[in-house]
């Protein structure tokens, strides 16, 4: 299983697509067997989801994201987590020991990063 967590260096980001890198994170026996920092490609409507799922990612983790994003991960049976904060190495561990739960955080603008979160 691999995990992406939408990042500012160590911090979750709250909008996926500006995020800064993604932690990848692969996990074999809910433990974390390798971890790599990639940096985001750049934000393109639709490209995310694809570059994302080209590289084995089968669960994204951001603070918040927009429904058409959502949609094209759902498309391609990636889990969706949002509404996450803090240091991305405790939430990809919370999300291993299944203490993470998606608060549905849907940004509804483009351009909005005020209106993450909501």
């Amino acid at each position: 299983m691999k995990i992406a967590v939408a990042s500012e260096k160590d911090r979750v980001s709250q909008h996926f697509g500006h995020c800064q890198n993604f932690n990848i994170y692969e996990v074999d026996k809910d433990n974390i067997v390798n971890m790599e920092s990639v940096p985001n490609p750049g934000h393109k409507p639709g490209y995310l989801p694809n570059f994302l799922n080209k590289l084995g990612v089968n669960i994204i983790i951001s603070g918040g994201m927009g429904a058409s994003a959502i949609n094209l991960f759902n498309s391609k049976d990636i889990e969706v987590i949002t509404g996450a904060q803090g240091n991305v190495d405790d939430i990809a561990g919370k999300y291993i020991k299944g203490e993470l739960a998606s608060t549905g955080s849907i940004c509804h603008q483009h351009l909005h990063h005020e209106e993450c979160g909501e």
